[in-house]
């Protein structure tokens, strides 16, 4: 079973981490090569083994952000508290820089809006209208500012906008609420700790990021479920206003999904009177109108009812409309 650990690390440091987190790829090559610190982790399920959790877990418990041989020393002294740990967690990036690209398509639906996220996390995503964006050119250039009505919000969103740029406008949303098999309280010390702890170190600006947009749900929490989307997505979206149009959004958790409850989900979602917002990989599913095609598409698909809007990063950093051309128009 150590065998399963260093294979998954050795991989780790070599093509994950390098050019995003030097510190990560530290960590993940010296565990490749510890056998004692192999032989902890193999005591963890081997889906709760992967390298961004185990990091994650180990610095929300207090791990120093010091090179790997500090690290080692607190994973040996607290073990059983690690796996413990990891055992009970999963990993739950919740990155409201995702909303950039998610914008623009937003702005095509009247308001008001009801917001229904599945898979939300801490629910940072569920706070379109509460954070400033700054959209610019391939050179830094800036091409549009928004912000919200109240004025310049603590987290500014900045995304690169590739090609046209389609008018954009700020959501107005009336009710907020999300669906999670673990949902997370940004109010509670701990959930935040964990979200934090998702960025790897060396991602400037995500961290601090991330902290603001958690003082900002917890100011004014959303109704969140803890369940399985498909099971719970009919009573909670029958519950929201019924003088908003409905919103569900899919951003990153529809990967997590295996393939046949994934697009039984879809095909409900479809059957919903709501509209459907997703940023996914252009082989996740099969909806997408017209069809995409995988090998020449950049990045993530952004659409709204199957019908394709931009590409996309798929944590938000650039975006590029693709429903202009004839292909696309809806």
């Amino acid at each position: 079973m150590t065998d399963a650990v260093r294979e998954r690390y050795d991989r780790f440091a070599r093509e994950e981490a390098p050019g995003r987190s030097a510190l990560y790829e530290e960590w993940a090559a010296g565990v490749a090569a510890d056998s004692e610190v192999r032989a902890v982790l193999a005591r963890i399920p081997d889906t709760r083994r992967q390298p961004p959790l185990v990091f994650a877990v180990t610095r929300m418990l207090g791990a120093p952000l010091e090179g790997f041989e500090k690290w080692r020393a607190f994973l040996l002294a607290h073990s059983d508290e690690i796996v413990a740990e990891c055992s009970a967690r999963r990993v739950q990036t919740n990155e409201p820089l995702r909303l950039a690209p998610l914008l623009p398509v937003l702005s095509e639906i009247d308001g008001p809006i009801a917001l229904l996220e599945l898979g939300a996390s801490g629910g940072l995503c569920l706070y379109p209208d509460r954070y400033s964006y700054r959209f610019v050119d391939t050179d830094g250039t800036l091409r549009a500012a928004l912000d919200p009505d109240g004025g310049p919000s603590e987290v500014v969103l900045t995304s690169e906008v590739r090609g046209p740029m389609p008018p954009v406008r700020m959501p107005r949303i009336v009710w907020r609420a999300g669906i999670d098999l673990d949902p997370l309280d940004a109010g509670d010390p701990r959930d935040r700790a964990w979200l934090q702890g998702l960025v790897w170190p060396g991602e400037t600006g995500r961290e601090a990021r991330i902290a603001a947009a958690l003082d900002i749900v917890a100011a004014d929490p959303p109704r969140m479920v803890r369940g399985d989307a498909g099971a719970e997505v009919a009573a909670l979206a029958a519950s929201a206003p019924p003088d908003a149009t409905l919103v569900i959004t899919t951003p990153g958790v529809l990967a997590h999904i295996p393939w046949a409850s994934r697009h039984a989900l879809i095909a409900q979602l479809q059957q919903l009177p709501a509209r459907w917002i997703t940023i996914d990989t252009p082989t996740l599913h099969d909806v997408w109108h017209p069809p995409v095609d995988a090998d020449t598409w950049p990045g993530f698909v952004v659409a709204i009812d199957g019908k394709v809007r931009a590409a996309a990063d798929p944590l938000g950093r650039w975006w590029e409309w693709r429903a202009g051309s004839p292909e696309n128009r809806p």
